[in-house]
């Protein structure tokens, strides 16, 4: 069972394929803070509509100095589908091996329908400038959870 991550702590780094097949790490972004979402999978209702919000809100987040990564382990492929289907903004990496979901606590138990099952926990972690963890939120909703974050963080 992966440990969740605890404000303070360092953001573990990685470094991950995008949609196109392109590496991207979390230290491309030093500087500027990072809102990383883990989802379970592209191409689902719930994922979808995160990754929408997500996307209608990029130019205020990014105004306010954040970028916004999403994780989940579909292969690039799916995610280049996804992003091309929902006309996605959001950086989406690929973590099939479950790694980078594992380090950040957002794979393990969870209850679905009632059910314990083992999968990827949503989960959104924001990242500092200095590559420290400000928030780690689990087992968030796929609705209205952008427009929490938004608050929360008083953009």
């Amino acid at each position: 069972m992966s440990e969740r991550l605890e404000p303070g702590a360092p953001a573990p780094a990685f470094t991950l394929p995008d949609a196109d097949g392109n590496e991207v790490s979390l230290a491309d972004h030093k500087g500027r803070k990072v809102i990383v979402y883990f989802y379970p999978a592209a191409l689902t209702p719930g994922c979808t509509k995160q990754a929408c919000d997500f996307t209608d809100n990029l130019e205020l987040l990014t105004g306010a100095g954040y970028d916004v990564i999403g994780i989940s382990p579909d292969k690039p492929e799916k995610l280049a589908k996804f992003r091309d289907e929902e006309s996605l903004k959001v950086t989406l990496l690929s973590d099939p091996d479950k790694q980078v979901l594992e380090a950040y606590g957002a794979f393990g138990e969870k209850k679905l329908y009632g059910k314990t099952v083992v999968g990827v926990i949503r989960s959104t972690i924001v990242v500092d400038e200095e590559g420290k963890v400000e928030r780690a939120l689990y087992n968030v909703k796929a609705t209205g959870h952008v427009a929490k974050i938004i608050r929360d963080l008083g953009v």
